[in-house]
């Protein structure tokens, strides 16, 4: 199974490379500024969609395993959402960052995939004892992504969502469906739970 899942990415980029070797022998420019990018992967330019691909798949990649902890399940996902990217193009209006906006198809997607496994679960719980035990800000270290790995699921979304990405609680609790209420006691448990690990670390 794994083996199958690992084939499905290397297959895409084998596919990518094709398409490189395929423009080049035509002549095809193989490298665009990102106007150019985005025009051209519009007009279904099978090299700007390579470019495209290997230019940001990197860091979609770090943004599914953001929720997915499996690699293979999240280059899987990562995948379903280029080929959104893709269909959907024309969507993108320039009224923002490019990658900002493949960044929340990724992370659509990647929401898609718990709820298909049901692992979209959380706990309503918005007491004020909760919500007040950390403040609202807090900093993030590549040295502590194993502790925000080890976090209750439901917690470690909403984390994410928030302080990673940048969600509102509002917009959060329509994303997964619950109470903004929830999303601030989940944030605040989230808080507290790395705390506690970061204070046995130190």
């Amino acid at each position: 199974m794994v083996k199958k899942k690992q084939s499905s990415y290397n297959l895409f980029r084998f596919f990518c490379v094709y398409v490189c070797k395929e423009s080049k022998q035509l002549n095809l420019k193989t490298s665009f500024t990102e106007s150019e990018l985005i025009n051209q992967v519009q007009n279904n330019n099978r090299a700007a969609q390579k470019q495209l691909f290997d230019q940001f798949s990197p860091i979609m990649l770090s943004t599914c395993r953001q929720y997915i902890k499996d690699l293979h399940n999240a280059e899987d996902v990562m995948l379903c959402a280029f080929m959104k990217v893709f269909q959907n193009i024309n969507q993108y209006r320039n009224d923002g960052s490019f990658e900002g906006w493949i960044r929340k198809i990724m992370i659509r997607e990647s929401l898609s995939f718990l709820r298909s496994k049901k692992e979209l679960n959380f706990i309503e719980d918005a007491s004020q004892s909760v919500l007040s035990v950390v403040s609202d800000s807090y900093e993030i270290s590549n040295d502590y992504q194993k502790l925000i790995d080890d976090l209750p699921k439901g917690c470690r979304y909403i984390f994410v969502l928030s302080v990673i990405e940048g969600y509102k609680h509002q917009k959060i609790a329509e994303m997964l469906n619950i109470s903004v209420g929830t999303s601030k006691s989940q944030l605040a448990y989230a808080k507290k739970l790395l705390k506690q690990q970061i204070e046995l670390i130190r």
